[in-house]
């Protein structure tokens, strides 16, 4: 390895530890005084920054609220978990978006 390969990696080395970490924030964060969450007002930015398994278990609530107004009643184990990582990235790429608006439009892009 050349000197100059060193000090590149020395350079990305220390930038990645100055740049922030990024705090994961709970969903219990965003609940009322009776321990609510109003789903149709969350964030991506709150999705995409909370706990993975946060995340399950509102990807989980979400999908069970859209097939229930759909009429389904099956769950599609690695449909639902491809539609909740397509969610997250979304939602990473989207934070002002409300989750509800992010889902509407993937579902809209589905059925395409």
């Amino acid at each position: 390895m050349k000197i100059g390969s060193y000090t590149g990696l020395a350079v990305v080395s220390c930038l990645l530890m100055l740049s922030p970490a990024k705090a994961q924030t709970p969903l219990s964060a965003y609940t009322d005084a009776n321990g609510f969450i109003d789903v149709q007002t969350l964030t991506c930015a709150q999705l995409a920054g909370t706990y993975q398994e946060d995340a399950d278990m509102l990807a989980a609530w979400y999908s069970g609220w859209y097939n229930g107004l759909a009429k389904k009643h099956y769950a599609h184990i690695t449909r639902a978990k491809s539609g909740e990582h397509q969610l997250i990235v979304y939602c990473k790429a989207h934070p002002g978006v409300k989750i509800i608006e992010a889902i509407d439009l993937l579902l809209k892009n589905e059925a395409k």
